[in-house]
């Protein structure tokens, strides 16, 4: 039975910009589990009263549904362990706890300045006042007044990715030899960057600039097109 993937999308349904979704979507392409998916606006929260709550991602496998983008990969490695892991290393699911913990926390403050106001004139009219509200009331300020402009965001960022570098420069991935969730968390808000932003932030010469590149080489036909990443 094929999985069902409900993912957030802008005013466009080839706009999928939530870092979340992404990860959800990333490790069901690196479990190799066949998926569709059902566009969700932020006005569409009715669709996911069955869930029990109001937010994506969540899939449903058969009967069984799941929310969370943390709680979806140990759901999706614990239900099909004879797919590619998402946990190498002995399982090592503390330590990619800590990696995505580390994403959310050192990461995001630093993009969602930048990427919080882009995010409003992308996505459907009928979401922007719930938007504008709940992001104005989540980072303490008007939205016209977040960006702190892309000059410093890059440099923040570039920082903040430093161990990112060190670590790439002696490893592959970030899992180990084989890319696991580890990876996927922090592609999933790399991911967040590229679809709003033209920002550069990676150099050719980066270790993660070919991890990154190489990642979106590994990416499923559907989640390329929506991309817009070119294989060629």
């Amino acid at each position: 039975m094929t999985i069902v993937l409900y993912e957030l999308v802008g005013a466009e349904e080839t706009t999928r910009f939530s870092p979340f979704c992404w990860r959800a979507r990333l490790a069901l392409e690196h479990k190799g589990l066949a998926f569709e998916t059902v566009p969700i606006r932020f006005s569409d929260k009715a669709l996911l009263t069955f869930s029990g709550q109001d937010k994506v991602p969540v899939i449903k496998d058969g009967d069984k549904v799941v929310s969370d983008s943390w709680e979806i990969a140990n759901y999706l490695e614990d239900t099909y362990p004879d797919r590619p892991t998402l946990f190498p290393d002995g399982d090592g699911r503390s330590l990619t706890r800590f990696v995505t913990n580390w994403v959310d926390t050192a990461l995001h403050p630093i993009l969602a300045p930048l990427l919080t106001p882009i995010t409003l004139e992308r996505i459907a009219e009928c979401d922007r006042a719930y938007f504008r509200e709940s992001r104005e009331q989540r980072l303490g300020k008007r939205l016209e007044e977040l960006s702190p402009g892309e000059e410093l965001v890059v440099r923040n960022l570039r920082t903040a990715l430093a161990p990112l570098n060190w670590t790439l420069s002696a490893s592959p991935f970030l899992a180990g030899d084989a890319p696991g969730y580890a990876d996927i968390a922090l592609m999933g808000s790399l991911m967040w960057v590229r679809s709003l932003s033209a920002i550069r932030y990676l150099t050719p010469d980066d270790p993660a600039y070919a991890w990154r590149e190489g990642f979106l080489r590994r990416l499923g036909a559907d989640s390329a097109r929506l991309f817009g990443y070119d294989w060629s």
